[in-house]
């Protein structure tokens, strides 16, 4: 596999002369780590700063003064230089071993004597999933890693939560981690309805509902039946053997659709 087949084409960039807080806010709307600094005259790559160049020193600091500094501090000053590069006919392995080496997470990729898009860690970990084998069931197809919230969570709180991850559900677990509840994002429609006063005092267990379990070695049939039997869209998939314990994942209509869609599955 070449780096031309995982990279980002393309560059997001922002000028040397933004300040921190426009950095901070293009990483957070584009759903990305890094950004290419670019001149503020020419154009042309002069560097990279990433997320955690933006938690270095004293950012994040609660002194008025010592705020001002930062808040005058522009991404030419923070971001890392020179950046380094990778051709896109490279070797991913090429890349990897780059970026382990030079402890990086992002690479600027060149296709000639251009650049042409950034590879990062997160390309290699998406490559790595994508790899993973496929079947038919729960287990296969489901989502491992899932967004939970205690019950006292306050609603705002657990819908950023939600937004942040992009998730569209979160399970509400208790102390022992045991799933109790779950919460979708058409849960979260009524408060839309309610007074802030009121919505500003509400957690999330007053809006949860509770939580339908499979097995993860149910077959998707079992788990299609049973969503359109209680009228669901996700269920909860636990362990069989520990079925009090904490859950092992989700799976979802999504997560069943892209499995069917899947080039060699077994519906195509």
């Amino acid at each position: 596999m070449l780096v031309r087949d995982l990279m980002h084409p393309g560059l997001l960039t922002c000028r040397s002369t933004n300040r921190l807080g426009e950095v901070a806010s293009l990483l957070c709307q584009h759903h990305v780590h890094a950004l290419v600094v670019v001149d503020a005259a020419d154009g042309r790559p002069i560097g990279l700063v990433a997320d955690t160049d933006l938690l270095v020193g004293e950012w994040l600091a609660t002194d008025s003064e010592r705020q001002a500094t930062i808040a005058a501090m522009t991404a030419g000053e923070i971001m890392s230089k020179p950046f380094l590069t990778i051709e896109a006919e490279a070797n991913v392995a090429e890349a990897i071993a780059q970026m382990r080496t030079e402890h990086v997470a992002h690479l600027i990729v060149i296709d000639g004597d251009q650049p042409a898009g950034v590879i990062s860690i997160s390309d290699v970990v998406a490559a790595i999933a994508d790899a993973a084998p496929k079947g038919n069931t729960v287990r296969d197809v489901m989502s491992w890693g899932i967004v939970v919230c205690s019950p006292g969570t306050p609603v705002r709180a657990a819908a950023r939560a939600m937004s942040e991850r992009r998730s569209r559900s979160i399970v509400v677990t208790d102390s022992n981690g045991r799933g109790v509840g779950i919460v979708t994002g058409f849960d979260l429609l009524a408060e839309l309805t309610m007074p802030t006063q009121i919505v500003n005092g509400h957690t999330i267990d007053g809006f949860m509902h509770p939580p339908i379990t499979i097995a993860q070695g149910a077959t998707l049939q079992e788990a299609a039946d049973l969503m359109l039997t209680r009228e669901i869209h996700r269920l909860l998939v636990v362990d069989p053997t520990t079925p009090n314990g904490l859950p092992v994942g989700i799976i979802s209509t999504i997560d069943i659709v892209s499995e069917m869609s899947r080039k060699g599955s077994a519906w195509r």
